[in-house]
Parts: structure tokens; C-alpha cells; sequence
């Protein structure tokens, strides 16, 4: 299991303080890495979680919606770490407004935490693993990176471009020993669908619709992780994985 193991890795994740965040977090941390956590909250359990595992732990707090603070925040996690080899960017918020009524606040919230957060950081960890020669990067994409949504303009736009970047700097990076790739979560029990899930018809009709019969947790985003962050993922560039339930099959 060689292929899985990243011990002796670090890995900078964003948007810990719960939900996926946290949950690739501790995966990762299970598999043997090293993690720096960022959000806008505390991530003191996820970093609890992973010094209970032998791991080092550290967490930084910061609007990661703020452009100009991403640089202090990835020197910040470099002088905690010394390197780092594993940037999951899962860090994102979410507007629930019929398109009409989307306010130009809600679409740009939205694109700046989803999108150029994304692309920003990226950008950042990419110069440092093209140094080093290796490196891996991994976006949370969506379903909505593929479909169109119900009064989530904002976030379909967003979601949408996090795929093309993932294409994108997959493209450019390969050959510099970097793997930049993409899960996309299908409904999962976190903050973000909690008003869907109040709405009891809505989340019956989606779970009718999902083979697995059931909406995923963070535990079901681990291993897809994991794999990305790992060398068991040294030849996969540019893909979206989906983590769904077979939801995109039906």
C-alpha cells in the first residue's frame, strides 16, 4: 500500500473548519501526511484529529475571499511546513437566489471565494512544486460543474470554471512533475445543503435519483483524496472525479 502512503508529505487544505474540509483533512492526516488547515473559522479539531494520529497540525485563520492576504497565508504555511506538496483548495461558499433576484453582492462573493481563490492559490503552490519538480493539487469541483443547478448562478459559474482551471493547469504543470485534479462531491450532508435538505420533497426527489439511495458524508471524500494526494496518482492530469453515488450514471 507504498502507492497510498503520504507520509513525509504536507498538505495545505483550505476551508477546515467542517463539512469536506475537515473530512480531507483527517483523511489525509490517516494516510500519513502533514497538514496545515485554513479557514475563516477555527480548525482546531481537524488539527486535533490529526496530531492524535502522530501527524504535525497546524491552523491558520484567514478570509481566503481576500486576494491580497493568500500570499501571506501560503508564506505563513511555508514557514510552518517547509514545503508543500499537497494543496487541496475545498475552501467555497454558496448563494441560493433565483437568477433574476441574484444580487451582484451574491455573484461576487461567490466567484471570488469559489473561483479566483482557486486560481490565486494555485497559482502560489504551483511556482513552489514547479521548484521542487512535484507536487499535487486537488479542487473541489461540484455536480454543478457539470449541470446547471437551481437558483445557484453564481455557484454553477464558479463551479464550472474550477473544472476548466483544473484542465487548464493540468496542462501546463504535468511535465513539471505536478498533478492537478478534481472531485466532484455529488449531495452531501454538510452546512452548504442544509436548506435543501429542510426541504423535505426536494431532498426525497434527489435521493430517488441517487443510486447509492443515499446522500454522502465527508468520510466518502477520503479516499478519492487520498488517492489523488498520493503516488498512486502519479499518471491521472486534468481528470474530475466524481464522488457521487452514481448520481451522473442515472
Amino acid at each position: 500500500m507504498n502507492l497510498f502512503n503520504l507520509k513525509g508529505k504536507t498538505a495545505l487544505i483550505t476551508g477546515t473548519s467542517g463539512g469536506l474540509g475537515q473530512g480531507i483533512a483527517i483523511g489525509l492526516a490517516e494516510a500519513g501526511a502533514d497538514v496545515v488547515c485554513v479557514a475563516r473559522s477555527s480548525s482546531q479539531e481537524a488539527v486535533e484529529r490529526a496530531k492524535a494520529l502522530g501527524r504535525k497540525g497546524a491552523a491558520i485563520e484567514a478570509d481566503l475571499s481576500d486576494a491580497a492576504g493568500l500570499q501571506k497565508v501560503f508564506e505563513e504555511a511555508l514557514t510552518l511546513t517547509g514545503q508543500i506538496d499537497i494543496l487541496v483548495n475545498n475552501a467555497g461558499t454558496i448563494r441560493r437566489t433565483p437568477a433574476k433576484d441574484h444580487s451582484e453582492k451574491d455573484w461576487f462573493d461567490v466567484i471570488d471565494l469559489n473561483l479566483n481563490t482557486v486560481f490565486l492559490l494555485s497559482q502560489l503552490a504551483g511556482r513552489h512544486m514547479i521548484e521542487r519538480g512535484s507536487g499535487k493539487i486537488i479542487n473541489i469541483c461540484s455536480m454543478l460543474s457539470y449541470q446547471g443547478g437551481i437558483n445557484v448562478p453564481g455557484y454553477t459559474a464558479s463551479k464550472h470554471g474550477v473544472a476548466g482551471l483544473t484542465k487548464a493547469f493540468a496542462n501546463e504543470w504535468a511535465a513539471s512533475g505536478i498533478q492537478v485534479n478534481g472531485i466532484a462531491p455529488g449531495y452531501m450532508i454538510t452546512d452548504n445543503t442544509a436548506q435543501i435538505q429542510a426541504d423535505e420533497k426536494r431532498k426525497a426527489s434527489i435521493t430517488e435519483r441517487i443510486p447509492a439511495a443515499r446522500w454522502g458524508t465527508p468520510e466518502d471524500i477520503q479516499g478519492a483524496a487520498i488517492f489523488l494526494a498520493s503516488s498512486a496518482s502519479d499518471y491521472v492530469n486534468g481528470h474530475v472525479l466524481c464522488v457521487d453515488g452514481g448520481w451522473m450514471a442515472r
